[in-house]
């Protein structure tokens, strides 16, 4: 669980930074558990592979995890900083981790990360499907073509890669956790690319949770609302990036740890008759 803490509210300093963000350059600084997350041995002996756990939301999960007893592949695509900071607060819970950068819109390395994870983790019991990548766009024409293609296959494209090689190996009692979003039911036309692979993302979940069912694997989704990670300052305007999650019933964006629980949910007992949920967190905004 996540003790209480007093979260920063908007207005923060105006920032931005190049894609894809570096967590230390923020204002604030995010919280991801480092010094709130207190594990309950739910994941004792358990192994995940996470991508997106160098910063942001893939981080906070990273901790929450290893704190509940989990060993950890931290996948992500070049931010070897942050990435090296994550496996510190694993192996500081006492467990193994191995980050390994690269491109996860590729199937090669897609399936790579899970035959990592199997030969020098043990296994793979939990797959966190959470790395995304988001730019925000006025006017349709203005949007290339690559990158809309780039958004699909890193948002939509890696999980499908990466749940097809995962699975052969996952026994019953097994877990896919992936992130979609609030967009997906309250898209932002800024966000028309984004938003339309997190509406894929929920269709997958549910999909895949029948289709796997008789495996005895759960497939479930969590569904954030604006959380402050490197992806805001990276790819949003300086001055929409200083109000960000104003507009939610809390007042402000939610801090990447507060996600951890939900995610700790899913992948273990307490979320044994989960599957093909969409749990949302996202700071009042209605989700219906």
């Amino acid at each position: 669980m996540t003790e209480h803490t007093d979260h920063p509210t908007p207005p923060y300093p105006e920032q931005h930074q190049e894609p894809p963000g570096k967590t230390r350059a923020m204002q604030p600084v995010p919280d991801h558990g480092e010094q709130s997350y207190k594990g309950n041995g739910r994941l004792e002996g358990k192994v995940a592979l996470i991508t997106g756990a160098d910063s942001g939301i893939g981080k906070a999960v990273a901790i929450a995890f290893a704190r509940e007893g989990a060993d950890i592949l931290i996948s992500y695509l070049s931010e070897d900083e942050d990435a090296a900071d994550t496996v510190k607060w694993v192996e500081d819970a006492g467990r193994r981790a191995i980050a390994v950068p690269g491109d996860i819109t590729l199937e090669e390395h897609c399936n790579d990360l899970v035959q990592r994870t199997v030969r020098e983790l043990g296994g793979i019991d939990i797959l966190v499907n959470n790395a995304a990548f988001q730019r925000t766009y006025s006017d349709i024409v203005e949007i290339p073509v690559d990158e809309w293609d780039r958004t699909f296959r890193t948002n939509i494209y890696a999980p499908f890669f990466l749940s097809k090689a995962a699975i052969p190996y996952m026994r019953p009692g097994s877990s896919i956790i992936n992130t979609t979003s609030i967009q997906s039911r309250q898209p932002s036309p800024q966000l028309l690319a984004y938003a339309s692979t997190k509406g894929a993302i929920s269709n997958f979940t549910a999909g895949l949770a029948e289709m796997v069912a008789e495996k005895g694997i759960r497939v479930n989704a969590v569904a954030p609302g604006p959380i402050w990670t490197p992806l805001i300052p990276s790819t949003m305007p300086a001055e929409k990036a200083a109000k960000f999650g104003q507009q939610t019933l809390i007042g402000r964006a939610g801090q990447p740890a507060e996600l951890a629980g939900a995610y700790v949910l899913l992948a273990s007992e307490l979320g044994s008759y989960m599957t093909g949920a969409v749990v949302p967190v996202t700071g009042g905004e209605i989700m219906i």
